[in-house]
């Protein structure tokens, strides 16, 4: 009679379980364990590999963890009507403890992020990794809606249509909320 149990409750938490793992990492690879690319309050680097750009975001955030983030950046081969890429670069650096807005320079989109977190004000600062392709970019640039409207949200932004690139960021920096 047990062994008749588990034979037929076996198979239904399976499902159950492959249900729930579905519904909690959401319908997009980020990697292949999932990972995150930082530990809170460390410094990261993330480069897509050669001819991809950034096509997905997600992150966390944690107060007691700094007021920091985890990251999280996913890759996609760019459109061939790109292209080949011609050149890359790091950008300027985004300073910790302001706001600022910065695309990449030169028609590039972003191909990475390295990113390094100061304790003294709460906050990272950033720099792009950018390419330029053979082919311009075929496009007008507007900021998109798909961004945490709190600076304590959760944000998982993906670019659902091929030939939309992520070409900058902005931010906002508060010295009450850090």
């Amino acid at each position: 009679m047990d062994i008749f149990l588990v034979c037929v409750f076996l198979p239904l938490v399976t499902v159950a379980w492959g249900q729930y793992s579905d519904y909690y990492y959401g319908p997009y690879n980020y990697g292949d364990n999932d990972e995150w690319v930082n530990v809170y309050r460390q410094s990261f680097n993330f480069q897509c590999p050669h001819g991809q750009v950034i096509v997905a975001v997600r992150s966390v955030f944690s107060k007691k963890e700094g007021s920091d983030r985890l990251w999280n950046y996913a890759c996609m081969p760019a459109s061939q009507s790109l292209g080949e890429p011609t050149e890359c670069w790091w950008e300027e650096i985004n300073r910790a403890g302001t706001e600022w807005y910065q695309t990449c320079s030169n028609n590039g989109l972003v191909a990475g992020f390295q990113s390094q977190y100061f304790p003294s004000v709460l906050d990272r600062e950033w720099q792009f990794y950018c390419c330029r392709y053979s082919r311009r970019c075929p496009y007008s640039c507007w900021l998109t809606t798909e961004y945490p409207g709190h600076y304590g949200e959760d944000m998982d932004m993906m670019m659902y249509t091929y030939d939309y690139y992520i070409r900058g960021a902005t931010t906002t920096f508060s010295a009450v909320h850090r």
